[in-house]
């Protein structure tokens, strides 16, 4: 499974357009009133105000070449302000192994840029916002975590580690060895290196399988061929 896009909600369209594509140096593809769509890598990012409520926030990470991650983290402090847990500014997930830097964005949402040795491609060029490959990781937050992860399954959408769906942890439903995945919550549950909880929030998350899988803005969750 690979992300081709995620369209995500947001009541400061106009600060977040200004953000991504003025400071960061995303490219724009496409926009109009209510949305806009910026390239990340492979994947495509989109933020709508279309019927935005509740100050809507998401989780989601990228993937960036796995050498240049020290190089990625010193561009990307000279950009945004770093967030930290328990006074470090970058998480070590030897067990992936990985290394990975956090930052908000104007709407609050927790953006990660992560380094996967092993698994990213490497590169040559100078680290710039070009140098992302793709989405990563997509926080999926929803009440009944079990019976998503059912559904998920039924679309070949699976459980990382072959592991049993928790509902009471994250379950990262994808494959290992693309380093991309669908992180599957219940509300509730902090997201590390913030201060925010997991909510749930209308979304939309498009796959290379056909599928896309939605969050609409009763919270019901579906998955549409």
């Amino acid at each position: 499974m690979r992300i081709k896009s995620i369209s995500l909600q947001t009541d400061h369209l106009k600060a977040l357009k200004e953000f991504y594509i003025n400071q960061l140096g995303f490219q724009l593809i496409t926009e109009n009133e209510e949305t806009f769509q910026i390239q990340t890598g492979t994947s495509i990012l989109e933020f709508t105000d279309r019927d935005a409520v509740r100050n809507p926030f998401y989780h989601f990470a990228f993937n960036i070449p796995a050498n240049q991650f020290r190089e990625a983290k010193s561009w990307l402090k000279n950009k945004v302000t770093l967030l930290t847990e328990d006074g470090e500014d970058e998480a070590n997930f030897s067990h992936l192994p990985a290394h990975a830097i956090y930052f908000e964005d104007p709407a609050g949402n927790i953006v990660e840029f992560i380094a996967r040795y092993g698994i990213n491609e490497e590169s040559s060029e100078p680290f710039t916002i070009n140098s992302i490959l793709n989405i990563s990781e997509i926080g999926l937050i929803v009440d009944d975590v079990l019976k998503a992860g059912e559904e998920l399954s039924k679309a070949h959408i699976f459980e990382r580690d072959n592991q049993p769906l928790n509902g009471e942890f994250l379950n990262f439903m994808g494959i290992r060895e693309l380093g991309v995945f669908i992180i599957l919550a219940h509300p509730g549950r902090r997201w590390i290196f913030s201060d925010r909880f997991s909510t749930i929030f209308p979304i939309k998350i498009s796959v290379d399988n056909g599928r896309t899988i939605v969050v609409n803005d009763k919270g019901n969750f579906m998955i549409k061929e």
